[in-house]
């Protein structure tokens, strides 16, 4: 990228009115240097079977070129026509609920070929279209694409085909997923039971594998007809979505993001989080790290809320802070859906930029200082590189892994763990990369890795934890690591498997803990902050150092938390899932141990502290305040500019930050 990118969705489509000369005034003045259009509007390109018409798509991109405006042209398959649903009812995915039915986006079988001729042929006509624009920078494939949960006849045969690809027999099959159990015993592979109505965890895990493998596939198969019309300088995106839990929130359960990244040139993502007082940073920072993880390079933030739910709607000042947020994580492009409110339709309250007025107000207002700071300073804040010290390594193993075998209090997930040491990271200002099972030969360029609940993983995988630690690296895992190998079967030998020797510790039982509390450390925490929730495995040291025991009459004897010296290095295991105060206690302690208590940490959140070098080579320094209050921070790094106002900041000055306020420092 040569600029930031400050974009909005736009579909002339849904407009009420004339508007289009008008909306590309207001963006020209907003800064706003970017659109994405047509990846929602099959219906209105192909109204009719094999009739098609580009007549908004053309409209727009004319509108866009005279304004100056670069454009995304998104391919409109994620959303179906009445005429194809109706003609073809195929296509509609069975899932493990039954036959589905038209009406909502995402509903359709990704494995179709039906589908698949019909997405093909509205692909190569709108590809056929946008030829001749110049302002055309890229193309998005589809929309936070998933496999939609498709589960019918013609999947499952798929399934089966799958398995006796990798498994050769229905003995191995049997071996594998335990099959003797119940009478579960397949004879042939003509018998192999439907997936859906199993309870087989085994089964049921390779069968989210394969789901997800199909969401691979139907990514790159797309990617290989845009790369047909590609020109040079034009690139290929996504917007990979997260976990939602009404925003988002942690790793994809449905999507692979490693592999199906493979299909893009430049990762992109949707971010939205909660604003008002529940903004704190944590969701576009973890958003961040995750897709700029993807190519280990910058990426795209496509989709993020202006102004989103009715209980979004920004305070002065957060919508600054959280684009330049989003710029301080490594994105190169902040895109806001949508331009316009919605007047009707299921997405009437999810507001865009502009209310459903469509004049300008509060966040348009706040959007046009954005567009004007991000064209002033894109010099200095495009292309930002990190190189960071301390990474985490998540998986979709893992999570499917936890999914099937839940935690006894049926609320806590996978990416709870996740989030539980990531926003403690976070909040001590220490900044992470994200690693997937795929990069276990980068494990050695950190000096310290953090393993949340890794139920189900490769034995090459464990063995390289191990030999990261050996080699000098520092290691910390929680409960329920190294339990189970690729189809969950658990290890034949004490947890964790094949890491006793690098944790110097092992454990053969574990319970839901009622009340228990973490005691024999010498950590600042007190009271409710030492309660252990959710999960404790009763740990037996061998080699290890008892860090934490359980605060309890019978459990009291055995080990919660301990730390061990393997090789050149070190790694420490939390059988338990502590409160959010004491991991980062521990987590302070651990880094300083590795030589990562630095100068970030002197910071305290809410004001947190990131850094990147720009294209100029020099280090960019970002303060941020999340929260209400006013707060004065002193500046720990070298002498620089403050981009934003032009003063000039020594080290060791102080800084005043204003509630949801930030400075941008460049140093030298």
């Amino acid at each position: 990228m040569d600029r930031l990118l400050y974009g909005v969705a736009y579909y002339d489509e849904y407009m009420p009115e004339e508007r289009l000369r008008k909306d590309m005034e207001m963006m020209r003045e907003a800064g706003i240097n970017v659109i994405r259009i047509a990846e929602s509007t099959w219906a209105t390109e192909e109204p009719e079977d094999g009739v098609f018409d580009f007549t908004h798509v053309r409209r727009a991109l004319e509108a866009a070129q005279e304004a100056g405006i670069s454009v995304i042209v998104g391919t409109p398959t994620y959303a179906v026509p009445p005429w194809l649903a109706a003609a073809h009812p195929e296509i509609i995915a069975v899932t493990e609920r039954g036959a589905g039915k038209y009406g909502a986006r995402q509903n359709m079988d990704i494995t179709s070929p039906v589908y698949l001729y019909h997405a093909e042929r509205v692909i190569r006509k709108l590809m056929e279209c946008v030829q001749e624009y110049g302002n055309v920078i890229g193309f998005q494939l589809d929309n936070e694409t998933k496999h939609y949960h498709t589960a019918g006849p013609n999947v499952q045969k798929r399934f089966v085909r799958y398995l006796r690809e990798k498994f050769g027999t229905v003995e191995e099959l049997n071996r594998e997923f335990g099959f003797n159990y119940w009478s579960n015993r397949v004879d042939s592979w003509e018998n192999v039971p439907d997936v859906t109505g199993s309870i087989n965890g085994s089964f049921r895990a390779e069968f989210e594998k394969f789901r997800r493998e199909l969401v691979t596939e139907y990514l790159a198969w797309q990617s290989e007809l845009v790369r047909e019309y590609l020109k040079e300088g034009q690139f290929i995106t996504h917007n990979f979505d997260y976990e939602w839990r009404g925003y988002s929130y942690g790793i994809q359960p449905d999507v692979d993001h490693k592999a199906a990244a493979e299909a893009v040139t430049i990762a992109g993502c949707d971010i939205y989080h909660p604003t008002q007082d529940l903004l704190t940073g944590a969701e576009i920072s973890f958003g961040g790290d995750v897709s700029r993880s993807l190519k280990q390079d910058n990426y795209l933030v496509i989709e993020t809320e202006a102004q989103g739910h009715v209980n979004w709607t920004p305070f002065d000042g957060q919508l600054r802070m959280q684009a330049f947020s989003h710029v301080a994580s490594g994105a190169n492009a902040v895109m806001y859906w949508h331009w316009h409110s919605i007047h009707n339709a299921c997405e009437t309250y999810w507001k865009g930029l502009l209310s459903h007025d469509l004049q300008p107000n509060a966040p348009y207002r706040e959007a046009c200082t954005i567009g004007a700071d991000f064209d002033r300073l894109s010099e200095h804040l495009v292309n930002l590189k990190k190189k960071n010290r301390v990474a985490m390594l998540v998986s979709n193993e893992a999570l499917t892994g936890l999914e099937l075998f839940r935690l006894p209090d049926g609320k806590t997930k996978y990416n709870d763990v996740v989030r539980l040491i990531y926003d403690a990271l976070y909040e001590l200002n220490v900044e992470c990369d994200i690693l997937f099972p795929q990069d276990e030969e980068r494990l050695g360029e950190y000096d310290f890795i953090a393993v949340p609940a890794l139920y189900s993983a490769l034995d090459s995988l464990l063995q390289s934890l191990a030999g990261y630690v050996k080699n000098g690296g520092h290691l910390l895992a929680t409960f329920k690591t190294g339990f189970s190998n690729e189809y969950l079967t658990v290890a034949h030998e004490r947890q964790p498997h094949l890491l006793t020797e690098c944790f110097g510790v092992s454990y053969d039982e574990f319970t839901e803990p009622r009340n228990v509390a973490l005691v024999g450390d010498e950590l600042p925490v007190a009271g409710a902050d030492r309660q252990v929730s959710t999960w404790m495995e009763l740990l037996t040291p061998t080699t290890a150092n008892v860090f934490a025991r359980y605060g309890h009459p019978f459990w009291g004897r055995y080990a919660a938390i301990t730390e061990n010296a393997y090789g050149k290095g070190s790694a420490a295991y939390v059988g338990c899932m502590p409160t959010k105060a004491y991991l980062k206690a521990f987590l302070r302690r651990r880094l300083a141990r590795a030589g990562l208590w630095g100068t970030e940490q002197k910071a305290e959140f809410p004001v947190i502290v990131k850094s990147g070098v720009n294209g100029l080579g020099k280090t960019v320094r970002f303060y941020f305040n999340y929260s209400m209050e006013p707060r004065k921070q002193e500046y720990f790094h070298g002498h620089g500019v403050e981009l934003i106002s032009g003063d000039l900041i020594a080290h060791g000055s102080e800084l005043e930050l204003e509630p949801w306020g930030f400075k941008v420092i460049e140093e030298g």
